[in-house]
């Protein structure tokens, strides 16, 4: 990595840029809060080998997969179908909420607190 300088008076002053922020959803931030709050000597070990940002992109990824394949299942096996949505609405949204419910609580436990 070459650094370049400027110069600010008498000063040389390093040109330094922050990198990218890594787009964490919510569940790569509940990860974060679980792994800080309790298991706080992986959470510092992912921290100083900069594997942490990589982690929590992972998890985030992986639970939104988890949730659409855990959902459809459920929806599937519950006989929430398109036909229930045009002829009963609000029993269908009840359905999916609780199906949806569901498989955020299983991720939860699955790969966010383990």
């Amino acid at each position: 990595m070459k650094l370049t300088f400027h110069w600010e008076g008498d000063y040389l002053i390093p040109h330094l840029s922050a990198p990218e922020p890594p787009q964490i959803g919510i569940w790569g931030e509940r990860r974060r809060q679980f792994l800080r709050k309790h298991q706080r000597p992986i959470y510092d070990a992912m921290l100083m080998h900069g594997t942490l940002n990589v982690h929590l992109e992972e998890i985030d990824r992986n639970a939104e997969e988890m949730i659409d394949q855990l959902m459809t299942q459920m929806a599937d096996s519950e006989g929430v179908t398109e036909q229930l949505k045009s002829e009963d609405q609000m029993k269908w949204v009840r359905r999916m909420n609780s199906s949806r419910y569901r498989a955020e609580e299983i991720v939860r436990k699955d790969l966010i607190e383990s």
